[in-house]
């Protein structure tokens, strides 16, 4: 027996999803502020060592250098990592909205 589409206990299920789809992709939007921040720290680090470059000597503090370099590394890579998925993500929440807005006159007009 199909559903009916327009009873009150359906539309709220279908603003209810929308709504979650919703939430979903304002989480993977702070993932992406995070992963903005943890890509710049890195670079700032290697910003300030080269301006203050003339006031050390590579050799002597390489013991201090080899593991921040290192750090910085995996906070650049990891960085790359979480801003590409959240993009993913997001085009994933905006196919998805999409498809509800096609199916659901409801939600089309709340939604542009």
């Amino acid at each position: 027996m199909p559903e009916n589409t327009n009873s009150p206990h359906s539309e709220n299920i279908v603003i209810n999803e929308a709504q979650l789809i919703l939430a979903e992709k304002r989480t993977s939007l702070a993932v992406l502020r995070t992963a903005i921040a943890v890509l710049v720290l890195p670079l700032s680090v290697a910003s300030l060592l080269i301006v203050t470059s003339k006031y050390y000597d590579i050799i002597q503090v390489m013991h201090l250098f080899l593991p921040l370099m290192i750090l910085c590394t995996i906070l650049a890579i990891l960085g790359g990592y979480l801003i590409i998925r959240s993009i993913v993500r997001i085009h994933h929440y905006d196919r998805l909205m999409k498809n509800i807005k096609r199916k659901y006159s409801l939600i089309s007009e709340l939604i542009d």
